[in-house]
């Protein structure tokens, strides 16, 4: 291998760590968000690159698939064997504060008679929230699971009375949970499965493009939410109607009802990052430069829907 094909794996390497970070940030957000520890995540990772080995791996003998799937994810032949024969997967381990808060909720001595959950001294023996913290683990500090569960919303501190009660009645966020999160991981799959296969591809697969700009104020952010949920309707309008004049079509040519699309408009906006510091210059006596602008206009790359299921209506969901 010449040295500039060592330089150009290089950095599709670091590239592709990038990417793969830029995916996984946001993810981690969520798990901590709703609590899960990185132990539930890794397991939840293992199954997923033993899942994903398994799918591609179709010419494999039987007897060889075990040996396939360790070579090609790198986990031992052991750990690839347990993953495959656990067929009922069991539930994600909560961690240890999602613990205390369930067990806080379910306590028949953690709560009055009518249901509510009794307000708990944070120190000391008996109906405290360190004797309910001490209960659940030892190995975390209860001054740590308490400011975890803070973090998450579910319990206040009152510092005057030093005690601590529950402020939610749920471990879940507002709204309807499962159908939130069922969007999440149908429009996010789907738009994530687009650009894989874009760049696993010749990059014409699926359509997936965006426009992206810099140096905008608040108030121009503000200004532009309307004009996209504008946008979206007349998307939407158009879309709709036609997809279901195709659902009839096919059904009344007979053929095979067995693909899904997914066609999405997605708007983010968040503060720049600063701008990087300019490179000192050789000559002290040499000006230097001034930064670049960093004026971004439209960009365009394509991009993944999936297959599988037969559709049945066309609907416009709001994501």
């Amino acid at each position: 291998m010449t040295a500039s094909a060592n330089d150009s794996s290089s950095t599709d390497d670091a590239a592709l760590s990038d990417a793969l970070r830029a995916v996984l940030v946001p993810l981690v957000d969520l798990a901590l968000a709703r609590g899960l520890s990185y132990q539930v995540m890794e397991e939840m990772l293992r199954r997923s690159f033993v899942e994903s080995a398994r799918r591609t791996l179709t010419g494999a003998l039987p007897h060889r698939m075990v040996s396939r799937i360790s070579i090609a994810t790198g986990l031992n032949r052991r750990e690839v064997g347990r993953l495959m024969d656990e067929e009922d997967v069991a539930a994600p381990r909560r961690s240890p504060a999602t613990e205390v808060f369930a067990k806080w909720m379910s306590n028949p001595r953690l709560r009055h008679r009518d249901g509510r959950p009794r307000t708990l001294a944070r120190q000391g023996e008996g109906r405290s929230f360190e004797a309910l913290a001490q209960s659940v683990t030892r190995d975390v500090h209860p001054r740590s699971l308490l400011e975890e569960l803070m973090r998450l919303g579910l319990v206040a501190h009152d510092t005057e009375a030093d005690t601590v009660s529950l402020v939610r009645d749920a471990f879940v966020p507002g709204g309807d949970a499962p159908r939130q999160l069922a969007f999440l991981a149908d429009n996010v799959g789907d738009h994530l499965r687009s650009a894989v296969d874009n760049v696993l591809g010749n990059g014409t697969q699926h359509l997936e493009q965006a426009v992206f700009a810099d140096e905008l104020s608040a108030e121009s952010v503000q200004a532009l939410v309307p004009v996209l949920r504008t946008q979206w309707h007349a998307l939407a309008q158009a879309l709709v109607p036609t997809l279901e004049q195709m659902i009839e079509a096919d059904q009344a040519a007979g053929r095979a009802q067995d693909q899904r699309v997914r066609v999405g408009l997605f708007s983010y906006s968040a503060p720049m990052q600063p701008a990087a510091a300019p490179a000192v210059a050789d000559d002290p006596l040499e000006p230097t430069p001034a930064p670049r602008s960093r004026k971004r206009s439209a960009s365009s790359k394509a991009g993944p829907p999936s297959t599988p299921p037969s559709v049945k209506r066309a609907t416009a969901r709001k994501k």
